[in-house]
C-alpha cells in the first residue's frame, strides 16, 4: 500500500509554472495543433484527479507543492517538450512516449 501510495505521488503531475529559465526542471513550447505535440494536456482543478504521468496537470501556486517546475518558452527549438492542452480528460495522454522521462 506505500509503495503505491509512493509511486503514485513521484509520477503524479503538479507542476509550478515559473518565468526564471534557472529554476526550471523542462522547458516547455504550446503547439497549435494536437499532432505537432509530444504531450496532449489536460488542466485539472483538484489533486485527487491526478492519475500518474498521463498528461493531466494541476497547475500549482507555490513551487514547493510541485513536483515539476516548468518554463514556457516562446519557440519550438527553446522546448524539451511540445505540449496542446485539450478540453477534456479523455483526450489527454503521450504521443511521444520517449520523452515520458521528463516528468519522471
Amino acid at each position: 500500500m506505500i509503495t503505491l501510495l509512493l509511486s503514485s505521488s513521484l509520477s503524479s503531475q503538479k507542476v509550478f509554472s515559473t518565468g526564471k529559465s534557472y529554476q526550471a526542471d523542462i522547458k516547455v513550447f504550446i503547439v497549435k495543433q494536437s499532432y505537432q505535440a509530444d504531450l496532449k494536456v489536460f488542466k485539472v482543478s483538484q489533486e485527487f484527479e491526478i492519475k500518474g504521468n498521463q498528461g493531466l496537470w494541476l497547475f500549482v501556486n507555490k513551487e514547493y507543492k510541485s513536483e515539476k517546475k516548468i518554463l514556457f518558452v516562446d519557440y519550438q527549438y527553446q522546448a524539451d517538450l511540445k505540449v496542446y492542452f485539450v478540453d477534456y480528460e479523455y483526450q489527454a495522454g503521450w504521443e511521444n512516449s520517449a520523452k515520458k522521462h521528463l516528468l519522471y
